[in-house]
């Protein structure tokens, strides 16, 4: 003979509790939906444009900046000062090489040996830290560049 374990009280209750979830559901959602919309708030205004800035967006863009009218009220820079050694590749067996030069602050460039760097300076030779400029190829250096030491 088979009893039966199970309670009937309970299943009736469990269904009677989802009945009665669904049917809040469906109240909660009715009232929520026929509920006339808020007219409390206040238009929200767009922030006016701003304006770009051009000269910030050349330099970002990596242009470089607009020369003084008077050149002669400028004080000059001297000329080693405006150069900076960034890295050297040298060709210790056959004399050439390469080197990265920052001019004016402006990115660092490679230049071979021989190269004009700027006008009137050439990159003459290279040594293990170091690149001299002058005005030919063969003259006297007018420039010597060194590698800032490393920290």
């Amino acid at each position: 003979m088979v009893t039966n374990t199970y309670s009937k009280w309970g299943v009736r209750l469990g269904t009677l509790a989802l009945w009665a979830v669904a049917g809040a559901s469906v109240v909660f959602w009715g009232l929520r939906l026929s509920a006339p919309p808020a007219s409390g708030m206040a238009p929200v205004a767009a922030p006016a444009p701003l304006a770009p800035d051009a000269q910030a967006l050349a330099r970002l863009l990596g242009a470089a900046p607009a020369q003084a009218a008077a050149p002669s009220a400028a004080p000059v820079a001297p000329l080693a000062s405006r150069f900076m050694l960034v890295g050297v590749l040298s060709g210790r067996n056959s004399g050439g090489g390469a080197a990265l030069i920052a001019v004016d602050g402006q990115p660092a460039k490679p230049y071979r040996v021989g190269a004009v760097v700027e006008e009137g300076l050439v990159l003459q030779a290279l040594g293990p830290r170091q690149a001299q400029l002058g005005a030919t190829a063969d003259g006297p250096a007018a420039v010597t560049l060194d590698m800032p030491l490393k920290r």
